[in-house]
C-alpha cells in the first residue's frame, strides 16, 4: 500500500507527521511525502522542514493520500497543481484522506459534494462552500473518503484508516508499538468542554 502526503508552505507538521507515523509502521506500507518539486517544505511555525522526495507527477496514482491542514491552506486552495493533483489520484485511490483544514482542499478538488465531513472546529463551517455537510465527530468516513477534525485528530483517522483497510488487530499492534494512550492533562481540546474564552486564545495561536 503506497501512501503519498503532499506537502505545501505552511503545512501543520503534526497534521501530515501523525498519520505518516502510524502508517509507516504498518507492514507493507510505504509514505512518501510529496510537493510541486522535490525538495524540503517549510512547516506553519517556520522553524520546521520536511523534505518531499518526489513530485506530484512522480507520483500520479498512490493507493492512498492524506492531505494535511494548516494556516498555509487558504493560500493552497488556489494551488491548482495541488488541488489538480488531489483530484486527479482520487480517481484511482483506495482511500483520500485528510487532517484538519486539508479538507478544505477536498472539497475544492470537488470530493465533497453532499458528503458529511469535519475539520478543524474554526473552520468547520467553510466545508459548506464546497457543498459539505460540516459535522463534529473526530473522524468521518464517507465511502472512500475520511476527513479528520484538528490536527491531533490525524492519529485517530491514521488508525480507523489502517483497521478498515487491513483489519482491526494490525491497527491495534501499531497502536501499541507508539504507545498512543492518551491521557490529556486538561479537558480542553474541544470547544464544547474548554473555560470561557479559551477558544479565542487558541484562535490567537494560530491565525
Amino acid at each position: 500500500m503506497h501512501v503519498a502526503i503532499p506537502l505545501y508552505p505552511r503545512f501543520t507538521a503534526l497534521d501530515a507527521v501523525g498519520p505518516y507515523t502510524v502508517l509507516a509502521f504498518a507492514p507493507g506500507w510505504t509514505v512518501t511525502f510529496v510537493a510541486a518539486e522535490p525538495g524540503p517544505v517549510g512547516d506553519d511555525r517556520g522553524t520546521l522542514t520536511l523534505t518531499a522526495t518526489a513530485s506530484y507527477t512522480d507520483l500520479p496514482a498512490p493507493d492512498v493520500i492524506v492531505v494535511p491542514g494548516g494556516p498555509g491552506t487558504l493560500d493552497a486552495l488556489s494551488d491548482e497543481a495541488l488541488v489538480g493533483w488531489i483530484r486527479q489520484a482520487h480517481e484511482r485511490t483506495r482511500w483520500t484522506t485528510s487532517v484538519c483544514s486539508g479538507s478544505l482542499l477536498l472539497g475544492a478538488a470537488g470530493l465533497l459534494s453532499g458528503a458529511r465531513a469535519t475539520s478543524h472546529w474554526a473552520i468547520l463551517d467553510l466545508l459548506r462552500t464546497y457543498g459539505a455537510e460540516p459535522v463534529t465527530e473526530r473522524v468521518v468516513t464517507e465511502g472512500r473518503i475520511v476527513t479528520a477534525a484538528g490536527v491531533s485528530a490525524g492519529i485517530d483517522m491514521a488508525l480507523t484508516l489502517l483497521a478498515r483497510a487491513t483489519d482491526p488487530e494490525t491497527a491495534q499492534s501499531v497502536q501499541l508499538a507508539i504507545e498512543y494512550d492518551p491521557q490529556p492533562p486538561f479537558s480542553c481540546g474541544s470547544p464544547k468542554t474548554a473555560p470561557e474564552g479559551m477558544a479565542e486564545r487558541a484562535l490567537s495561536l494560530i491565525t
